[in-house]
């Protein structure tokens, strides 16, 4: 059974072919500049590759290219597209509507239509993928969505609501959904694998940091907090979002600046974060050079970062009411060593203790554990497979 797997941004649109007998990738790759001017990659397993400037004005032009990909002589990995069984779409917001992932239907596209508010930009996006796919492939090739959201639908009320009046989350279901969701569920069900127990038994804190970062708080496998909120905006300090505020941080330069909504939100949202501390940039690997050859500001950004990873895993564990195991993943989880050595030598207090060596080596998609047999709690590095929970997910559903 193949499935192809799609993250459709606005002006973008991912894409992962995998073969279920072995859970393995044959081909991904990625339609670019979607409506402007358009830019296309594709590689295969076995190194295979194209990449070309094409004029992709929606998003059914750009399935008709990884249509031709997949099929082509030269780096194709099927031969004909009846070989692709179904396919399965990440979806950031699904509210408190989907709660798990959907086959695809009409009722359910205007389900995520509605939720567009939510995320004005990734759900708009996502339903013109789902049409786009329905364009190129037909109505016969089943689809299936898998939320962001859906993971931290456990959540209780106490830790989903936010203290303004009831009547706005009545009225427009204003409270914490949460993001990154296949991310944290991928890591935490695999941190119990690694450990060998069973997911009920344990506390895990999953700390999912990249441009975009969240971290959450998972008892018995069940999501009991978590850092991102109505958007992808709360949470610790990232690329270029500013992560938790004072609201009135916001009503403040917005009155003394002259800032329309709209403006706030681009300052909110995308110069922010790294990129607004240092002046320098928003990717954590420039910002760490910058603080390594002596840049204050850029120091001050690494610091607040670490400080903030460090007072979430700190509440998080009153939250559990203890811990047994802390996961870091994607980009900056997976491979900057020195922010989890950091993090972790603060947390010796509840019985953390890393071997820095074996720290330093679990890089560039190492996955194991980095804390010592006298810690009290296992630390591990695990890089995400958010691709395989939408593919097991769309398999389970059109198999059932």
């Amino acid at each position: 059974m193949k499935i192809l797997v799609i993250n459709a941004g606005s002006s973008s649109m991912k894409y992962q072919l995998i073969d279920m007998d072995d859970e393995s990738t044959l081909a991904k790759g990625n339609c670019e500049r979607i409506g402007i001017d358009g830019h296309f990659k594709h590689t295969t397993y076995d190194g295979r590759s194209t990449e070309y400037d094409v004029e992709m004005t929606n998003h059914t032009e750009a399935f008709i290219q990884i249509k031709n990909a997949l099929i082509d002589e030269k780096v194709g990995v099927i031969k004909e597209l009846s070989e692709v069984s179904a396919i399965g779409h990440r979806v950031v917001q699904g509210g408190s509507i989907f709660k798990e992932s959907k086959i695809v239907d009409e009722k359910v596209i205007e389900d995520i239509e509605s939720l567009i508010p939510l995320a004005p930009l990734h759900n708009a996006a996502h339903v013109q993928g789902i049409r786009a796919c329905l364009d190129v492939f037909g109505k016969d090739v089943p689809e299936v969505v898998v939320f962001d959201t859906a993971f931290h639908s456990t959540m209780p009320q106490t830790a989903y609501m936010y203290a303004v009046p009831y009547e706005y989350y009545d009225k427009y279901a204003v409270r914490r959904y949460g993001f990154h969701g296949t991310s944290h569920r991928y890591v935490s069900a695999r941190c119990a694998e690694l450990l060998g127990k069973d997911i009920k038994d344990l506390k895990i804190i999953t700390c999912h940091l990249g441009n975009g970062s969240s971290i959450t708080a998972i008892d018995g496998g069940k999501v009991v907090d978590t850092s991102m909120g109505l958007t992808p905006l709360d949470g610790i300090m990232m690329g270029t979002r500013t992560g938790c505020l004072d609201p009135s941080v916001v009503t403040f330069i917005a009155e003394k600046e002259g800032l329309s909504p709209s403006e706030m939100d681009t300052l909110l949202n995308k110069k922010s974060g790294f990129l607004g501390i240092s002046g320098i940039s928003s990717d954590d690997r420039d910002v760490s050079a910058a603080a390594e050859a002596g840049n204050e500001r850029a120091k001050l950004a690494i610091d607040m970062l670490e400080y903030q990873i460090l007072k979430y895993i700190g509440s998080y564990v009153a939250v559990l009411g203890g811990v047994d195991a802390i996961v870091f993943t994607a980009g900056i989880g997976e491979n900057q060593y020195s922010h989890r050595e950091t993090v972790c030598h603060k947390l010796g207090y509840i019985g953390v203790e890393i071997d820095d060596e074996v720290n330093k080596k679990a890089i560039r998609g190492v996955e194991g554990k980095i804390s010592t047999e006298n810690s009290k709690v296992d630390v591990f590095v695990i890089p995400t497979n958010e691709e395989i929970v939408i593919a097991r997910d769309t398999a389970a559903l059109v198999n059932a």
